[in-house]
């Protein structure tokens, strides 16, 4: 597998040392690594999709050395966390290679005169192909393929919400496009190592799945039959819908439902539906969302960092990722302020609040209470004021009316009044009204 990759190893490598994508500089890096402009080209696209290079971010350093644009331009890479672990830890390179099997649609880009529906339905009937290939333990002839797959295709659209009835034949005049496009995919998976084809031409006359892809598509079935046994049975649920029914559950039967969930689907969409999910306005749904990437690890690494700019999930990325480069420790959940600036802080727990609030008796609120980023309600409040949360009058009257102190509840309450008509004024304690 190493073998495999190495070229890639290579390029993202010297991308690393120069802080640089090879695609400004192709002859360049063609000459110092011995490859081809179109060899570069190759290899550079399975670095990326195998996560051994990712784009720089503003702040990090150059390389020693370093010829390239600063990391703030376009064109700045920096090496992944696979690249990183690559030659000290085998689960990356395996998750590297599973990576670029996952993206094989990519590899090798579909003819640019293909239909695109017909390219997603034949990428959606691969999964099939490549299952009855791993059951055969042998060769599959083109013409089974060949079968397989118009078969796959008629199911796939008559699962479609618009289909009328059961499957329907794919019609003549479209059979010698989507045999076109499966010699294209057999081609790409063949690119990613997970194919050996008999024969070339547009369509090969035998087909198998190589070692490695055999032990892949293993793989995918065990999960898949594992995520059948979730007992809460949400894997073919929205991500949504998945994480608001993890709400009713304890965190260890919570997890394996991420886990379950995550095993029927590829990791990038996956991922990208929970950060979809988490941008709602439900926090509940935000902060299982997280929990759920926390199941996912460093895979998530590049697209929760990419969401850090978004106000509405920034805290959040923030604290998993110093989860994530502190190995997992828990003292950055445990105590935001390590991490978190003190209005990121308040932002938080005013969303956290929110979710008790709209999901818990309100008892738990005044719980919460003690976890609040300052333990003085006065300087709370002040806080609270200027963090800027959607739902900070609506936290802080439930509060109010949880608050079993009335000087306390009245405060809490006035400054609610306050927020809601616009006032920016400090807080006053009237007469009677504690301060802690």
């Amino acid at each position: 597998m190493r073998a495999f990759l190495d070229p890639a190893v290579r390029l993202a490598r010297w991308a690393e040392r120069h802080g640089l994508d090879p695609a400004a500089e192709p002859e360049r890096a063609a000459r110092d690594l011995g490859m081809s402009r179109a060899g570069v080209r190759d290899h550079w696209s399975r670095a990326r999709l195998a996560g051994l290079i990712e784009p720089a971010e503003p702040g990090d350093a150059l390389p020693p050395g370093s010829t390239g644009p600063h990391p703030v331009l376009a064109g700045a890479v920096r090496a992944g966390w696979r690249l990183r672990a690559w030659d000290s830890d085998d689960s990356a390179v395996l998750r590297g290679w599973v990576a670029l099997f996952d993206g094989w649609s990519l590899v090798r880009p579909a003819p640019d005169d293909a239909d695109p529906i017909a390219v997603t339905e034949v990428v959606g009937a691969v999964p099939q192909l490549l299952s009855v290939m791993h059951l055969s333990d042998g060769p599959v002839t083109a013409e089974g393929l060949c079968d397989l797959l118009l078969q796959r295709v008629a199911e796939l659209r008559a699962e479609r919400p618009d289909a009328e009835g059961d499957p329907r034949p794919v019609p003549e005049e479209e059979v010698g496009e989507l045999t076109r496009l499966l010699g294209w995919a057999l081609d790409a998976l063949s690119a990613v190592g997970a194919l050996t084809l008999h024969a070339g031409g547009d369509l090969p006359v035998r087909a198998r799945l190589t070692p490695l892809g055999g032990w892949a598509v293993w793989t995918r079935l065990e999960q898949i039959c594992l995520a059948a046994q979730s007992p809460a049975g949400h894997i073919e649920q929205s991500a949504v819908a998945m994480l608001r029914a993890c709400a009713d559950l304890t965190p260890g039967p919570a997890r394996d439902e991420y886990r379950a969930w995550l095993a029927a689907r590829t990791t990038g969409p996956a991922v990208a539906e929970l950060l979809e999910a988490a941008r709602g306005e439900d926090a509940l749904i935000r902060g299982h969302a997280f929990e759920a990437l926390r199941v996912v690890g460093a895979p998530a690494r590049a697209a929760v960092r990419a969401a850090v700019d978004e106000p509405v999930l920034r805290p959040y990325a923030l604290l998993w990722l110093a989860e994530q480069e502190d190995g997992g420790s828990a003292d950055a959940a445990a105590e935001p302020m390590i991490v978190l600036t003190r209005r990121e802080a308040t932002w938080l727990w005013v969303d956290t609040a929110s979710a008790v609030h709209d999901h818990s008796p309100g008892r738990l609120l005044i719980d919460h209470l003690e976890h609040a980023p300052t333990p003085s309600i006065p300087e709370l409040l002040e806080d609270i004021r200027s963090c800027g949360h959607p739902r900070t009058v609506q936290v802080l009257l439930a509060l109010a009316a949880a608050h079993p102190e009335p000087p306390a509840a009245r405060r809490i309450r006035r400054a609610a009044f306050q927020l809601h008509t616009g006032g920016t004024a400090a807080i006053p304690a009237r007469r009677g009204e504690g301060t802690g």
